[in-house]
């Protein structure tokens, strides 16, 4: 269900980038790998990323034209439905490819 106000959900998304930011920035997606809290919270705050694009609802491509929506909220779901075999190399594409280039755009 969107949300209202989407000053929250942009908050959030910007936050959980932040965040997956701090906890992947010098790693490999070995080095994730074997960590399993960076791992287990960088997935927390995709999933939250996820969830607050769902919020966004349409809004999402008004107010931020030009970024993958759909991939966004998607990714949360393969996330949930995959919770059994955390992905460290997906993980850090996403961060890699996409957030890292994401928060210029944003």
């Amino acid at each position: 269900m969107p949300s209202r106000d989407p000053v929250q959900p942009l908050q959030d998304i910007l936050d959980n980038i932040n965040r997956i930011e701090r906890f992947l920035t010098g790693k490999s997606a070995l080095d994730i790998a074997e960590d399993e809290r960076t791992l287990f919270a960088s997935q927390y705050a995709l999933l939250i990323i996820s969830e607050a694009a769902k919020r966004l609802g349409d809004d999402a491509d008004v107010l931020c034209p030009g970024q993958p929506w759909r991939d966004i909220r998607g990714i949360g779901n393969h996330l949930r439905h995959a919770y059994d075999n955390l992905d460290a190399v997906l993980i850090w594409k996403v961060f890699h490819e996409h957030l890292l280039l994401g928060t210029e755009q944003v």
